[in-house]
């Protein structure tokens, strides 16, 4: 099937007559333009207008055409940007139909080796985008920037706050980890937080991210996937969602985190989903989305080629023995960016794992090592091939 079967062109108008703005590096599948060329291209985005399955955020299905017209206003970064607009998916039947259709899409364009920007539409759509890599069998670490960690109830239709379990009870399972950053403890069940310790998934208090926002780099560049969660910037900076509260991330936060995500060579995949334009102040939250797109291109744009099982030739090897644990561990420099990396030991099937057993740590990691101190990152690591 022909990927154009499923889409139709945005319905906005933007004057690109001005050769500085991001629109001039993106092909847009328009009422005026035909659907786009995907030869050389780097990244893909696609509209989707699903909300059917939304939690307290009816009318989340208008944002993508508004977001665009941020977007593509912003001005031209320091790089050459090679992107295609697909449009806007056609709404299925029922939302598992959308699901259906989205992942094919994205599947298709991950196999072409092109970045799929989801722009939605509700939350519970990351499971079309984890459904794709399923189906190629290919085993994933989620990364989510929400206020929440949206498990909800398995047994229960999908919705955008249930999406996790859904994904986690599926089978065959092709989850490894997943990853929260931004949740806030007052807003999540207690018992939720004691199953994300049990299941030896990664959740980052907003707290942990104040005192330290480079502490999250490592686990956005562990990511194959990113899913953020509008409501997981504070309500002042971004009033478009109702789920949103008075704290939160900043908005230079979140757009600090997009960068993280796209200089990330393992990242292949992101969506953005819940931003109601029918609450927002002025277009204030889409203009956020939009700077924080434009920082996830930047990023991406700013990639080394580094990751560690490509080539070693650009890394230094460092080896700690932990004596307290008679424990040696493996870390690598890069000689580039000075980003760091442990290997994660324990498992047989190194094929299978080979994206997962060279973890993103920082150099905070390397000095618990040389304190004699098993680093927690490493610990929770190793605990996922047991």
């Amino acid at each position: 099937m022909d990927l154009q079967t499923y889409l139709e062109p945005t319905l906005f108008a933007i004057d690109d007559q001005l050769q500085t703005l991001m629109i001039q590096g993106i092909r847009v599948y328009s009422e005026t333009n035909n659907f786009p060329d995907l030869d050389d291209v780097d990244m893909a985005i696609i509209g989707v207008p699903e909300s059917r399955n939304a939690c307290n955020n009816a009318k989340c299905e208008q944002a993508p055409d508004i977001i665009r017209e941020h977007f593509y206003t912003l001005h031209q970064g320091e790089f050459k940007h090679k992107i295609a607009d697909l449009g806007n998916l056609k709404i299925g039947q029922t939302p598992k139909d959308t699901y259906v259709a989205l992942a094919d899409i994205v599947g298709r364009l991950i196999d072409a080796n092109i970045l799929p920007i989801v722009i939605g539409g509700s939350q519970d759509l990351t499971i079309a985008t984890y459904n794709a890599f399923a189906h190629r069998k290919q085993i994933i670490n989620l990364f989510a920037l929400d206020n929440r960690f949206d498990l909800g109830d398995p047994e229960h239709e999908i919705s955008s706050n249930s999406y996790l379990s859904q994904i986690i009870v599926s089978q065959p399972n092709y989850l490894f980890t997943y990853s929260n950053a931004g949740f806030q403890t007052y807003l999540v069940d207690r018992h939720a937080v004691q199953l994300m310790k049990n299941l030896n998934f990664d959740a980052y208090r907003l707290g942990i991210i104040r005192q330290n926002i480079q502490e999250i780099e490592p686990v956005v560049r562990n990511a194959d996937v990113m899913s953020v969660d509008i409501s997981a910037i504070r309500k002042s900076d971004a009033p478009g969602n109702p789920n949103a509260v008075a704290t939160g991330l900043f908005g230079e936060e979140a757009s600090q985190i997009m960068r993280y995500a796209g200089m990330s060579e393992k990242m292949r995949a992101m969506g953005i989903y819940e931003y109601n334009p029918s609450l927002d102040i002025d277009g204030q939250t889409a203009q956020l989305i939009g700077i924080m797109l434009w920082c996830f291109v930047e990023g991406f744009y700013q990639r080394k080629n580094e990751y560690p099982y490509k080539d070693k030739d650009k890394l230094t090897k460092f080896i700690v023995t932990v004596e307290d644990h008679d424990q040696e561990i493996v870390f690598y420099k890069s000689k580039t960016t000075d980003r760091w990396w442990m290997e994660i030991p324990g498992h047989e099937d190194k094929t299978k794992f080979q994206a997962h057993y060279m973890l993103p740590c920082s150099y905070a990691d390397y000095e618990q090592a040389m304190q004699n101190e098993l680093p927690d990152r490493w610990v929770a690591a190793l605990a996922r091939f047991v």
